[in-house]
């Protein structure tokens, strides 16, 4: 177990990735990171080449020139799918260019536009859960999974059982969920809803391959509840409270710098409470219910 709580396998501990560079994780998945390092992207955002003779892209990336051609060097005349996990800016904007550049059909689903949306991105097959691409050998099937936003798809590879989870989940941190666009009561399910599924790894969006990949989703899904319990905790030292306050209340563990990011998940937290009527809001104020605080007959 590494100090970060994420597992690898035994003598596997993964190099420092570097992006630019091409890096085979077994002969049919490719993994090339974007130049696109950040507080939210990590050492930038996992394209992932899929593939013997048909080839497919999961995650174009960014629109980053360099990142593109090196894309287009990579895939050569093989490849005929661009898959897109979801639309947020660091992970679909690229799929015009690849596509203009290779005639490969853009698959994904459409979101509605929260601001934070690739507003370019035009799917030529509109994906749904349990869809699949035929890549000859092998086999990608959409799972969707909103939450971090609400047109997220996963991909199982299936010959592979390696699941291609592009935000839903990330090597070395949590994701942030920002309404409207993301729930976390969307989230939430969606991560019981892969405990369900056969799944040898986890080859996310951000970060390295992840094993013993159920182990991983339940640490998530812990965590999660972990959180929404420190949320109600917060009342205790103020209620009725704003968003803001409640941050370094509910967010002490967490450094302030990041505090900003923080917030939105928060705030999903919040609507899930006030949909699961365990607070109360009203003028921007936020409470927790009576009924939630009364004691119960046992």
């Amino acid at each position: 177990v590494l100090s970060n709580g994420f597992y690898q396998p035994l003598n596997a501990i993964p190099e420092k990735i570097i992006p630019g560079v091409v890096t085979e994780l077994n002969p049919q998945v490719r993994r090339l990171t974007a130049p696109n390092p950040g507080v939210m992207t990590g050492a930038g955002t996992n394209t992932y080449i899929v593939g013997e003779r048909i080839l497919a892209v999961i995650d174009p990336g960014p629109a980053i020139d360099a990142h593109v051609q090196r894309l287009i060097d990579a895939v050569g005349d093989r490849l005929r799918w661009i898959l897109c996990t979801h639309t947020h800016l660091d992970h679909s904007p690229a799929a015009r260019a690849l596509q203009h550049a290779t005639g490969a059909q853009v698959l994904g689903m459409r979101a509605a536009d929260d601001g934070r949306q690739d507003t370019t991105f035009a799917p030529d097959r509109v994906l749904r859960d349990n869809d699949t691409v035929d890549l000859g050998h092998c086999v990608l099937r959409a799972v969707h999974t909103p939450g971090h936003v609400a047109n997220h798809l996963c991909y199982l590879l299936e010959q592979q059982q390696l699941l291609f989870t592009g935000d839903h989940i990330m090597q070395g941190s949590t994701v942030v969920i920002t309404p409207p666009g993301g729930d976390m009561s969307d989230y939430l399910a969606s991560l019981e809803k892969l405990l369900r599924i056969d799944i040898a790894e986890l080859a996310p969006g951000h970060g390295h391959v992840i094993a013993h990949p159920h182990e991983e989703i339940r640490r998530l899904i812990a965590h999660r509840l972990k959180r929404e319990q420190k949320v109600l905790d917060a009342f205790a030292k103020k209620n009725p409270a704003t968003l803001d306050e409640l941050l370094p209340l509910a967010y002490d563990d967490v450094p302030e710098k990041i505090h900003h990011v923080a917030r939105r998940s928060l705030h999903a937290h919040l609507l899930k409470l006030l949909r699961d009527s365990r607070v109360t809001e009203s003028a921007g104020y936020w409470s927790r219910s009576l009924s939630d605080l009364a004691p119960t007959n046992s």
